[in-house]
C-alpha cells in the first residue's frame, strides 16, 4: 500500500516542498530511504522504528521503501521523521488517512516524543504558499509556526498526536487538548533552548552611565549607532573597549515589522529560537570568539548554514581582539560590509544570506597591549607592534568608517569625574537621528547610501566642497574613503538636527576616520 504526505526542507533561508512517499509491500523486512538523504536522514530508519514500537503501534515486518521527492534535491536533517513514521502507519493500514491532508514536521525520539527542529518558520511559510492549510509541528515550535498567516497549526507532543491528526476529527480535538496542557520539556530540549550562541549575557549589559571617561569613544559610538557606521576601538587592556561595547544593545532601537520577520527567520534556520519564542523585536548583538572559523563567521559548512555575520543582520557584530582573528576570516567580511549580503558558493549550489550588519571591533595596539602607553612600557620586540597591526589588512580598514584610540582612564577621572549620561538619554538621540535619516533616505541608514546619493543628500556649500577636496588630497583618500567621510558627516548633522552638512562636520568625520592622519588643512593657506 502506498501513502503520500507533505513536508518541507530548509534551503538557505527559504523552505522547499518535499513529498514523502511510503510503500509497504511483501518481501524481506527492510526499510530503504531514497532521494539523496544525508547521514542524519539515513539514520531515521532506527529512530522511526523505535518511535513506532514505543508509541503502541506495530512496525511492519515487510519491505518498506521511502522516497523523498524531488529526488534531485539533497535532503538533510531529522525534520522528516514524523512524516516518514506516519506514512509507514498509513501504508501498513494501522492508521486510516481519513483526516484530510496534513503537512507534518518534526524529529522523533526512540520513545515517540516529537522534538523541535530548526527552520520551522520558513518551512511553514513555504507550505502555506504551496496551498497547505494544516500543518502539525513540534509543540516547542508551535509559537514560531503560528507567525505564518493562512495555515492551521497543530502542536505535536508525540507520534500518537500526529497519527490522530491524520486519522480524523477526534485526533484533532485530542491535539488541541494537548496544546492547552503544559508541555514537559525534556533535558535535551532544555539544553538546546539554553544555548543561544555567543551573545552577551543580558545580566552583563552595561549602562552608558557606567562608562566613565572616554568622551571621544562615547561620541564615536553614538555616531556609529545613529548612522549604522562601522567602528574600531583601539586601546590598551582595561581602557574600557569591551565595557563600551556591552552598552550597545541598550542603545539600539527595536526592530520594525519587516526587520523582525527577517531576523526571526534567520534565528529559526540557525536553531536559535527557543520553545515559545515568537517574533523577535530586539536587534541582534553577536560577539563571536576570535577563534571562530570561516564557516562559523561567514556561513557555509555541510548544510550551507548562516554564519555570525548573517545572524547579526540588522544589528551589530562585535569582534573583540580583532587582530587575533584569522586573516582569511577577516577578509571574508569585506563583501558583507560593502554589499549587505554574503554569497556562499559550493559545488551543490550557491546561496545568498542577508548581512546588513554594523561592525564594531576592538583591538590592542600591539601583542602586549601597551604600545604608545605613557605610563607602561611596551614589551614587544622592535617592529612587532607594526606587524601586529598589519594583521588587519588595509582594504578591510578602508571599509571602517570610524577609528578611535582609547587611552587608559586616569584614576581621578574615574573616581572624581562628573556622572556620564545614561543609556536612555543617548538612545533617545540615536533613535531621533535614525528616524531623520530613514525618512530622508527612503528607509536606508546613512551608512547604506550609495556614493551618488550621499553627495546629493549632504548639500555641501562651495567652501565645504573645497575643504573636503583638501582633506582628500592631504590624506590620500580613496573614493570609498571620501564617501565614508561624507556619510559620517551626514550622521553628525543628523544628531544635531541640521539639514545641511557643514565644515565642522567634515573635519570631525575626517578625524574620526583616521586619528593618525596629517594635521587639518588650512583653507587660508
Amino acid at each position: 500500500m502506498l501513502a503520500t504526505l507533505i513536508t518541507a526542507v530548509v534551503d538557505g533561508l527559504e523552505g522547499a516542498l518535499i513529498r514523502v512517499e511510503v510503500d509497504v509491500a511483501p518481501g524481506l523486512p527492510v526499510c530503504q530511504i531514497v532521494g539523496l538523504p544525508d547521514a542524519a536522514l539515513s539514520e531515521a530508519r532506527e529512530r522511526v522504528r523505535g518511535a513506532i514500537r514505543n508509541s503502541g503501534f506495530a512496525y511492519p515486518q515487510q519491505r518498506i521503501t521511502v522516497n523523498l521527492a524531488p529526488a534531485g534535491r539533497r535532503k538533510h536533517g531529522a525534520a522528516y521523521d514524523v512524516a516518514i513514521a506516519v506514512g509507514i502507519l498509513v501504508a501498513s493500514g494501522q492508521v486510516p488517512a481519513s483526516g484530510g491532508d496534513w503537512a507534518l514536521l518534526g524529529e522523533l525520539s526512540l520513545s515517540g516524543e516529537v522534538h523541535p527542529v530548526a527552520g520551522v518558520l520558513p518551512m511553514v511559510h513555504t507550505l502555506a504558499r504551496a496551498g497547505a492549510r494544516r500543518v502539525g509541528v513540534p509543540a516547542a515550535n508551535a509559537a514560531e509556526a503560528a507567525l505564518v498567516d493562512g495555515i492551521e497549526v497543530e502542536p505535536l507532543v508525540g507520534l500518537d498526536d500526529a497519527a490522530r491528526l491524520v486519522a480524523g476529527p477526534r485526533g484533532r480535538r485530542a491535539a488541541r487538548a494537548a496544546r492547552a496542557a503544559p508541555v514537559a520539556v525534556s533535558g535535551a530540549l532544555e539544553e538546546r533552548a539554553s544555548v543561544r550562541g555567543p551573545l552577551i549575557d543580558p545580566d552583563a549589559l552595561v549602562d552608558m552611565a557606567d562608562v566613565r571617561g572616554q568622551a571621544a569613544a562615547r561620541w564615536a559610538l553614538e555616531i556609529a549607532l545613529a548612522g549604522g557606521h562601522s567602528l574600531l576601538l583601539v586601546g590598551p587592556p582595561g581602557a574600557g573597549k569591551t565595557l563600551l561595547a556591552r552598552a550597545i544593545p541598550g542603545l539600539l532601537p527595536p526592530l520594525g515589522e519587516r526587520e523582525a520577520l527577517e531576523v526571526t527567520v534567520i534565528a529559526s534556520v540557525a536553531g536559535l529560537l527557543g520553545p515559545g519564542d515568537g517574533l523577535r523585536r530586539v536587534r541582534p548583538f553577536r560577539a563571536p570568539h576570535h577563534t571562530a572559523s570561516y564557516p562559523a563567521l561567514v556561513g557555509g559548512g555541510p548544510r550551507l548554514a548562516p554564519g555570525e555575520v548573517s545572524m547579526a543582520h540588522t544589528g551589530v557584530l562585535f569582534l573583540d581582539e580583532l587582530a587575533e582573528f584569522d586573516r582569511d576570516v577577516l577578509e571574508a567580511l569585506r563583501q558583507p560590509l560593502e554589499e549587505g549580503s554574503v554569497v556562499i558558493a559550493r559545488a551543490q549550489g550557491a546561496l545568498r544570506f542577508p548581512a546588513e550588519v554594523q561592525l564594531v571591533a576592538a583591538m590592542n595596539p600591539c601583542r602586549c597591549g601597551f604600545h604608545g602607553d605613557l605610563d607602561r612600557a611596551c614589551t614587544c620586540a622592535p617592529g612587532e607592534p607594526e606587524r601586529y597591526v598589519r594583521r588587519v589588512s588595509g582594504p578591510l580598514l578602508d571599509r571602517l568608517d570610524l577609528r578611535v584610540e582609547m587611552p587608559r582612564v586616569r584614576p581621578a577621572e574615574l573616581l572624581l569625574g562628573p556622572d556620564p549620561e545614561p543609556s536612555r538619554v543617548v538612545a533617545a538621540r540615536v533613535a531621533a537621528a535614525r528616524d531623520r535619516a530613514l525618512v530622508r533616505n527612503e528607509g536606508r541608514l546613512n551608512a547604506r547610501l550609495t556614493g551618488r546619493r550621499t553627495v546629493e543628500l549632504c548639500r555641501l556649500q562651495d567652501r565645504a566642497r573645497e575643504l573636503l577636496a583638501l582633506i582628500a588630497a592631504r590624506r590620500s583618500l580613496t573614493a570609498r574613503g571620501v564617501h565614508r567621510i561624507l556619510r559620517v558627516a551626514r550622521t553628525i548633522a543628523d544628531l544635531d538636527g541640521r539639514a545641511a552638512v557643514e565644515e565642522p562636520d567634515l573635519l570631525a568625520a575626517a578625524d574620526l576616520r583616521d586619528p593618525a592622519a596629517p594635521a587639518r588643512p588650512d583653507l587660508a593657506a
